[in-house]
């Protein structure tokens, strides 16, 4: 008997990435949450004595200095590093791995740590690419391999950060590597599973955002699930188009040179700090408060507009930072408000106050990424309970509807195109290959290999169907679920994709 192990070889090289990953994102991790504590006593103690005034302003000068040199020497470290990771796996984009992880890690835990409103998950994920990245050249590993090796960094990456491996896998897929072949599955599986178990190691089996619920949520209340989608969908779209255009307020300061831009925050930072120093960070511990002591309608809208407004003016300074837990902690905040008034005018039992809590982080999350299944099991396990599934999908998919219904794009991508550069290839090139998944309803789906106009840049090697792998002729009849496997050069690849996907959609503009 012959074996095939190719698959199981890689899931060896995911479980490496992921160990590797898991250490270097636990100890990211570790040090935000220690130095966030020591902020929040410095404020603390400057009520009492000016002089943590000044070890303060000394930290925050610190973090601005060595990020702006960081952002100079690296821009690729600049903000999550998600739309990076992405466009790096799209063939858009090339990175150092090493001149990105030790800017990003470092610089990352100077910005997050001293409360400003970004979140450790973005830069995580890109750290755990950079790691990815290291491994796969380290080990020869170029084309596809490389990219599968990137891949399961990035979800290892995300696993450690969230405790998360199911969901962490499934946004890789779903939302940055928009592929989801065996050989990258399984080995994005692997290296997110290894690395949450570093990551439980050094912070314990406790959920992340552990809340303590009553009861299920009747199906007699169901009707208040999809007022708070449509809420969530709404309040979304002023999301994306806040981040997507935060960059129009930085230019009215065209004095300030860009890698300095973070003095506008930071500055800031400082009586916010004073005033209320429970709200600095991405959220996490502000999520759990909220799910236990529910304030009141007016500090929730007070907390909403701060987190709205702050967090996207953080993140469009350009420092090393998510938005991934500043959109859960905003979810968060929309699901208590919607709750406490429609408790207040007796629509809704204040007991499933909670609930709304945990199915706003999903919507919310789901109308901006536009990763409705991501949002659904990502909550699900950093909840710790699958007892919400069915309120989470029915809130995820109705914000998700509201912001396409309103044209909005996943938040990543549409970031990436913003900030994207035409990338020129290494002059070094060489045979690459692109799996492209067929959908229901493509107009590839039931043609003819010959009826297709290709690029001339690539060659439809295979198509795999299921388990099985054929070589194509001209007749041979495309169908939806077919993955097809094309063959192009390396600096070609991006382009190619783009056609393709041109073709799939039947856009008539389409030139060869």
């Amino acid at each position: 008997m012959k074996f095939d192990t190719s698959r199981f070889i890689f899931i060896v090289k995911g479980l490496l990435v992921g160990a590797a990953v898991g250490i270097v994102v636990s100890l990211f991790r570790l040090l935000i949450e220690k130095f966030l504590v020591l902020i929040n006593f410095l404020f603390m103690q400057a009520h009492n004595n000016s002089i943590y005034f000044i070890i303060l302003a000394i930290i925050m000068l610190v973090s601005l200095i060595a990020n702006s040199k960081f952002i100079k020497d690296e821009p690729n470290i600049k903000g999550s590093g998600i739309p990076q990771v992405e466009g790096q796996l799209a063939g858009e984009l090339e990175m150092n791995w090493w001149s990105v992880l030790w800017r990003k890690w470092v610089g990352g835990i100077l910005s997050i740590g001293i409360g400003l409103f970004l979140g450790r998950e973005g830069p995580s994920i890109q750290l755990g690419a950079a790691v990815g990245q290291g491994i796969a050249e380290r080990t020869n590993h170029r084309g596809s391999g490389r990219r599968i090796l990137i891949a399961g960094g990035a979800s290892a990456g995300l696993s450690a950060a969230f405790n998360a491996p199911i969901a962490s896998t499934l946004f890789i897929l779903e939302e940055v590597y928009h592929n989801f072949s065996p050989l990258v599955w399984t080995t994005s599986l692997a290296a997110a599973i290894a690395a949450n178990f570093v990551s439980l190691n050094f912070f314990g089996l406790t959920p992340v955002l552990h809340m303590s619920y009553k009861l299920a949520f009747p199906i007699h209340y169901y009707i208040h699930l999809v007022l708070l989608g449509i809420f969530l969908g709404l309040l979304g779209y002023v999301y994306q188009y806040l981040t997507l255009n935060i960059d129009r307020f930085y230019k009215l300061f065209k004095f300030i040179p860009s890698n300095w831009l973070a003095i506008i925050p930071i500055i800031l930072l400082f009586p916010l700090g004073y005033f209320l120093p429970d709200t600095l960070g991405g959220g996490n511990s502000l999520i759990l408060e909220i799910g236990g002591n529910i304030p009141t309608v007016w500090l929730l809208l007070g907390i909403f507009l701060l987190r709205l407004l702050f967090s996207t003016l953080s993140y469009g300074s350009g420092l090393p930072g998510g938005i991934f837990l500043p959109i859960l902690t905003i979810g968060a905040t929309l699901g208590a408000l919607y709750g406490v008034v429609a408790a207040h005018f007796g629509l809704l039992p204040d007991k499933y106050i909670v609930d709304c809590i945990i199915y706003a982080m999903a919507g919310y999350f789901a109308c901006i990424g536009k990763a409705p299944f991501t949002a659904i099991l990502l909550i699900t396990e950093m909840v710790g309970s699958l007892h919400h599934l069915m309120p989470l999908a029915v809130v995820s998919l109705t914000a998700y509807t509201v912001v396409d219904l309103l044209r909005g794009r996943p938040i990543y991508e549409a970031l990436l195109e913003k900030s994207l550069k035409r990338y020129t290839p290494h002059p070094d090139e060489f045979t690459d290959q692109l799996e492209i998944p067929v959908f229901a309803g493509s107009y590839l789906q039931d043609k003819q290999v010959r009826d297709i106009t290709w690029p001339k840049e690539c060659l439809l090697v295979a198509i795999q169907r299921g388990e099985k792998q054929t070589i194509p002729h001209g007749d041979t009849l495309i169908r939806s679920g077919d993955t097809l496997v094309i063959e192009t050069g390396d600096a070609h690849r991006a382009e190619v994709a783009r056609k393709i996907g041109h073709i799939a959609n039947d856009i008539s503009n389409w030139k060869n």
